[in-house]
């Protein structure tokens, strides 16, 4: 029975994983459970038994590409004691100018949870989770006095709505650079936490 289970798991996340590079390649909206069986060279109904449908497919799938970006971020920010650091860590880290390669999966995926409430659900989910880091590292900076915030939640609620309406400009519209992101994005951040110099140097 173990050994089943294992097996279940394993098929799982190479699912998940073929899955990923696919939504890459082709989008949320555009992929079909068949793109996928055929890279694994499996039957549709395979993937089908370990997901139920396609939308939970996809919906797992971004979660598990998003929680990969946010270990990464959480190992980044928990390197380094001084808050600056760790705040600097989050910012390069973090959306287009960064690491994370989900970016282009979020913006799909906000256009795919206007109307489809399992992928809503798991986008709320993700969402929360990157918030937390952020409001974690401004929280100890506050206490340790390097920052001056008196309202952590809003602060990472208009910083973070301003990197994912920058991010689209970026990805989407190319309207603005990756390094403008980067800076506009730092700047915002030493304002509201009242430091001298943008936080990402």
């Amino acid at each position: 029975m173990t050994r089943d289970r294992r097996s279940v798991e394993v098929r799982r996340d190479e699912i998940l994983t073929a899955t990923a590079v696919l939504l890459d390649e082709l989008g949320l909206s555009a992929i079909r459970v068949s793109d996928v069986a055929k890279a694994l060279r499996v039957s549709p109904a395979l993937i089908f038994y370990h997901f139920g449908t396609k939308d939970a497919l996809v919906a797992e799938t971004f979660a598990h590409a998003v929680d990969h970006d946010l270990k990464e971020l959480a190992r980044a920010t928990a390197e380094g004691a001084d808050p600056a650091d760790r705040l600097r860590g989050v910012l390069r880290s973090y959306g287009p100018t960064g690491d994370a390669v989900g970016w282009r999966l979020w913006i799909d995926a906000w256009a795919l949870a206007q109307r489809e409430p399992t992928m809503r659900a798991v986008l709320q989910r993700m969402d929360e989770r990157w918030r937390a880091v952020l409001r974690e590292v401004v929280e100890d900076g506050v206490a340790q006095g390097a920052f001056r915030c008196p309202d952590p939640t809003a602060t990472v609620t208009r910083v973070s709505a301003l990197l994912d309406g920058l991010s689209v400009a970026a990805l989407v519209y190319r309207t603005v650079s990756r390094d403008e992101l980067r800076a506009w994005v730092a700047g915002a951040m030493a304002i509201e936490l009242g430091l001298d110099a943008p936080a990402n140097g």
